[in-house]
């Protein structure tokens, strides 16, 4: 048996918050390569690799029968969280999507999650949404990470369930994360220097239009002064 899997280092993140022994989910798992990465490394961990779409599903099958780990991995075909049965999984992973999908999926399936003590997201834009949801949905946020891989940056956010503690994080600690304002990398300070030459060209285009937008055009100011803030740039 294959018992070595090459995978990207933003899947090994993902990977190193699942727990050992785990019995998770990962929602859009194409080759399921996250799942035959952990269930090789973990004898003891169970999955359900979901897909959407029939070739991505049939390449999934295809590598749990290369490593022989049908009796860990369960290849289901199906829209988001719909392949899965009520309190059946304890972590669920979600990688590789837009922020605001990761979280309608995640809305659209709140019943098959109830029993989910954890939850790792990889958004690729739009990580704000995710951290809004997650802590008004009783989760907390335990850490984050953020990483340049092959010129694109990624953040992946892992999260708690915790019912008898409310997770409210400020607007501001919405956009940046806390956890990464705290821990200021490069690789964040690169990714927001970008983000704010962004908002000055969307603010001097909103200016030209004949009727503004005023409470967007407010609310694009401010966020740019909070990342001069944030990573004290200087103009």
């Amino acid at each position: 048996m294959q018992t070595i899997i090459n995978i990207s280092k933003r899947l090994q993140y993902v990977a190193s918050y699942l727990p050992e022994g785990s019995l998770f989910a990962d929602i859009g798992s194409d080759h399921a390569y996250l799942p035959c990465y952990v269930c090789l490394t973990d004898p003891t961990a169970r999955a359900i690799a979901g897909e959407i779409n029939e070739g991505p599903y049939t390449n999934a099958i295809q590598a749990v029968k290369k490593y022989n780990l049908e009796d860990q991995i369960d290849v289901r075909l199906g829209n988001g969280l719909k392949v899965l049965q009520k309190k059946e999984i304890q972590q669920l992973v979600i990688t590789g999507m837009g922020g605001t999908l990761i979280r309608s999926i995640l809305e659209s399936g709140m019943e098959k999650i109830s029993g989910v003590n954890r939850i790792i997201v990889q958004p690729n834009n739009d990580s704000r949404a995710l951290r809004s949801w997650l802590s008004k949905h009783s989760y907390t946020i335990f850490d984050e990470k953020i990483l340049d891989e092959n010129g694109h940056i990624y953040e992946i956010i892992a999260a708690e369930r915790n019912i008898n503690q409310s997770s409210i994080l400020s607007e501001k600690e919405l956009l940046f994360s806390p956890i990464l304002m705290r821990n200021q990398s490069d690789v964040f300070n690169r990714k927001w220097r970008f983000e704010y030459e962004k908002y000055k060209h969307i603010i001097e285009e909103m200016k030209k239009a004949k009727i503004p937008n005023n409470k967007k055009l407010n609310q694009f100011k401010n966020e740019k002064y909070w990342i001069k803030e944030v990573i004290e740039l200087e103009e």
